[in-house]
């Protein structure tokens, strides 16, 4: 297995940066799926450095699927504790315009397992400048 490379920490913010008038306004045009998919990938990540382990498994379809939080890791079949969002939802989270709470409340993130909440103590990973 290939080893982990570290996340650079300013090509993520350069990468959110670039996704951030979306972020705030939704009524703003989508951005270029390569310029999402950086900004969701890095995200993730960084999550995923800040938080190692592997008993909690966020996923970001189409474009990540990344293993945190420290404690009993699984390694085959499906995970026992999933988060699952969109793109755009993701990046509200890591970005701390949107609280786990507030996105479970709206039906925009699916948990499931006893730990899946566990993201919410280490989220937002990148903050958007004012």
């Amino acid at each position: 297995m290939a080893a982990r490379r570290s996340v650079d920490p300013v090509k993520t913010r350069a990468a959110v940066a670039a996704v951030a008038d979306w972020l705030r306004d939704d009524s703003v045009a989508e951005p270029a799926r390569a310029d999402l998919a950086d900004a969701v990938r890095l995200t993730a990540r960084t999550l995923a450095e800040y938080a190692p382990g592997a008993s909690v498994e966020v996923r970001v379809p189409p474009f990540v699927a990344v293993q945190c939080i420290a404690g009993p890791k699984h390694t085959r079949g499906n995970p026992p504790n999933v988060v699952e969002t969109a793109p755009r939802t993701w990046l509200l989270l890591a970005t701390g315009l949107l609280s786990v709470a507030d996105a479970v409340a709206a039906g925009a993130l699916q948990m499931s397992g006893t730990r899946a909440a566990e993201i919410a103590d280490v989220l937002p990973v990148v903050r958007l400048p004012d």
